[in-house]
């Protein structure tokens, strides 16, 4: 049985020479059988690594998609409260505008069901909006 001595790195210069066979990270092989075993299992962790490093990639990339599009509905969703807001603020003076015509109206004063026109359903207000002056942008 043989002993390990132990190495003294401190003392050693460090160099490249490779026909230095004390820094050899396998030994050589045996036979035939473990050398193109060895090659085999060199080609297969290089190809695992690339296989990883490409997954990571991927990954990072989904979580780059992920991350922009939600910064995008987040500015939607603003966006979209704005308008409800606003459609709210709009609604709420076009009833005030109805209730305080509502008594002087003749139409509604002499029939007694009001035309179709005058249903307040929301068509007759669709357009209303974009051409209201109080509500321009």
């Amino acid at each position: 049985m043989k002993l390990a001595q132990p190495l003294e790195t401190s003392a050693m210069p460090h160099s490249s020479d490779s026909s230095d066979s004390s820094f050899s990270r396998s030994p050589p092989p045996s036979n035939k059988q473990d050398s193109s075993d060895d090659v085999r299992k060199v080609q297969r962790r290089e190809k695992n690594r690339i296989a990883a490093q490409k997954s990571r990639q991927r990954q990072t990339q989904k979580a780059d998609t992920l991350h922009l599009e939600s910064e995008d509905l987040e500015k939607q969703n603003a966006a979209l409260r704005k308008e409800i807001k606003q459609l709210t603020e709009e609604m709420k003076y076009f009833t005030s505008v109805l209730s305080s015509h509502e008594p002087l109206c003749s139409i509604l004063a002499t029939t007694s069901s009001p035309p179709p026109e005058v249903v307040y359903g929301a068509h007759t207000f669709h357009q209303s909006h974009v051409s209201s002056p109080r509500f321009q942008p």
